[in-house]
């Protein structure tokens, strides 16, 4: 009689498995993600999950951290970094997150938003929070660096700005997990590009008329 194999299957693959876990947390949270439903959904048993990656905490956090360097986690980096001006990475960011929040290859939404709203334990809550945070930041340095440049004027606040960007960002991801599809998203990224560019034309009109 064959014996049952134990440990890790010939035919894991590592990255493929933290891809599979990455989606399974995007799309249920962390809490409501058992080390059970990560081995139905990886094809392994808890051994060969444990040996892979650790402790369940443990393969959130290499999640996380493949998500943070995947296309999904960087468009937000990379029009900041490829456009010439803030609005024009603003407008860019919200229209690629209309795309990618209904994208039908993988959970709906941003995985950091998603799981951030549900997440009651303490280290996940904080590293969602520090990771909003960090997107925060790099927008609200980008609009300084434009007031700094005198792309924009002086009157400029950059944290607001960048704060009203983050907010759209949110609701656009819920909206998707409500189940808005692309068009919907499409559209409310239009008038929320509109808005923050009237919103830094009001401030070029003040300081030119001051």
């Amino acid at each position: 009689m064959a014996t049952k194999q134990r440990g890790r299957p010939r035919s894991f693959d590592r990255d493929e498995a933290l891809e599979k876990a990455l989606h399974a947390f995007w799309q249920h949270g962390y809490e409501a993600t058992s080390v059970a439903d990560l081995t139905r959904v990886l094809g392994i048993g808890a051994p060969s999950l444990y040996a892979a990656f650790g402790d369940k905490k443990a393969l959130f956090d290499a999640a996380v951290e493949a998500y943070a360097t995947s296309d999904n986690g960087t468009f937000i980096d990379r029009a900041l970094a490829e456009e010439p001006t803030a609005v024009a990475a603003f407008t860019r960011i919200l229209r690629e997150a209309a795309v990618g929040y209904t994208a039908p290859d993988r959970p709906r939404g941003c995985m950091v938003l998603s799981v951030g709203v549900s997440a009651t334990t303490p280290e996940v809550v904080a590293k969602m929070r520090e990771l909003r945070a960090l997107n925060l930041a790099v927008m609200t340095a980008r609009v300084q660096a434009d007031v700094t440049a005198g792309v924009l004027p002086p009157g400029t606040d950059p944290e607001k700005l960048a704060t009203y960007a983050g907010a759209v960002l949110q609701g656009m991801s819920a909206q998707a997990r409500d189940g808005a599809d692309r068009e919907l998203l499409q559209r409310v990224a239009e008038v929320a590009a509109a808005g923050f560019a009237a919103a830094v034309e009001d401030r070029e009109v003040g300081a030119s008329g001051a």
